[in-house]
């Protein structure tokens, strides 16, 4: 678009212009923050956390002491911390960036997501993190981690987000749920404090090291936590529905090499006692097989659909279940001894483990 004289009108210019600085304002947009004014900005609401744990088996040394991380979320003195740090222990205090201690309380526990939120009572207006999205953490992502590790407080290491989505199923105390993996420096007593972003936001929350390698460390994608804080604020715990079975998917090596009565689906192994499961009559298996190095316990029953969808894969059996709450039915397709039958059962509240902490 031109004027009369054949000169650039208006607009025109102001549109290129516009295109030419949109890159420069994008950058702009970037955290560049230098590491040392994150760190003087977001470790004062990162906080030690001291635990006294008893261990009543031992006639002597019967008391240990655990240290571990945390940060906190609100004025009100809510922090966030891991379950392991605090579990079992019969006393809590809580060291904060000014040198100060509190004593603190459990008002939530989540064994299974390794979570914990704890309660401070004081005095004035606490320091808060502020929270990210981790669903936008991507490979290769710079990142830093502030703790005590080793007592040492507040010391903070960088590195990158080496993966993502990683899920650790042969690792003790870890769920199912994918955690972000990275190679900042991460040691006993980092447990539970914040995994932040180049902006100084907390996307993650450091939970786990590796004793057979170096530079690998985990931490709980903050989405994750996010989405069960209210739960852990309001009820103690977080609601999970319990279908109370344990197994796996029939494989196709299983299927071909055994000449036993069996379907593609599910295998289920184990049906735990006073479950869903069980009074729904579900049946578990007894004989303890090992094929091309997988294990099996076959014997149980095999379940080939949930209400009317085939079973063909992991996930087809998983998010029907993530779908349902407690109170919810079920419908599966049972194969029992060359033979199918329909059953249905009832969602039940996964009910409390012996270490899971009541809310005071």
């Amino acid at each position: 678009m031109s004027s009369a004289n054949g000169r650039p009108s208006a607009t025109l210019i102001a549109a290129l212009a516009a295109a030419l600085l949109a890159p420069i304002e994008a950058g702009a947009r970037e955290c560049t923050e230098p590491l040392s004014a994150i760190f003087e900005r977001v470790s004062p609401a990162v906080v030690s956390i001291s635990s006294v744990k008893i261990n009543k088996g031992k006639p002597q040394n019967r008391f240990t002491t655990v240290v571990g991380s945390g940060f906190i979320l609100d004025a009100g003195g809510h922090i966030l911390t891991n379950a392991h740090v605090v579990d079992g222990a019969t006393g809590i205090s809580v060291t904060l960036d000014s040198g100060d201690r509190a004593e603190a309380r459990v008002v939530g526990f989540d064994p299974v997501l390794d979570l914990a939120l704890l309660k401070v009572a004081w005095h004035a207006r606490l320091p808060s993190a502020a929270l990210g999205e981790s669903a936008k953490v991507k490979v290769g992502d710079e990142v830093i981690a502030i703790g005590n590790p080793l007592g040492l407080d507040q010391t903070m290491t960088r590195g990158i987000v080496s993966g993502i989505n990683r899920v650790l199923p042969d690792v003790p105390g870890t769920s199912d749920e994918p955690m972000i993996q990275t190679d900042a420096a991460i040691n006993p007593g980092n447990s539970g404090g914040p995994l932040l972003d180049r902006c100084g936001q907390v996307i993650g929350v450091t939970t786990l090291i590796t004793q057979e390698a170096q530079n690998i460390a985990f931490a709980i994608p903050i989405d994750v936590a996010k989405a069960v804080l209210p739960q852990l604020r309001e009820a103690g715990r977080v609601t999970r529905p319990w279908v109370g079975i344990q197994g796996q998917m029939v494989t196709a090596s299983l299927l071909g090499l055994l000449r036993l009565p069996l379907a593609p689906g599910f295998l289920v192994e184990v049906v735990e006692d006073g479950s869903p499961a069980d009074k729904a009559g579900l049946k578990g298996g007894h004989l303890s097989v090992s094929i091309q190095g997988e294990e099996f316990l076959l014997g149980g029953d095999i379940l080939t659909a949930i209400n009317g969808q085939p079973i063909k894969g992991p996930e087809d059996f998983k998010e029907p279940l993530r779908r349902v709450g407690p109170g919810q039915k079920l419908r599966l397709t049972v194969f029992r001894e060359g033979a199918t039958r329909e059953v249905t059962l009832t969602v039940a509240d996964r009910p409390r483990l012996p270490y899971d902490l009541p809310a005071d």
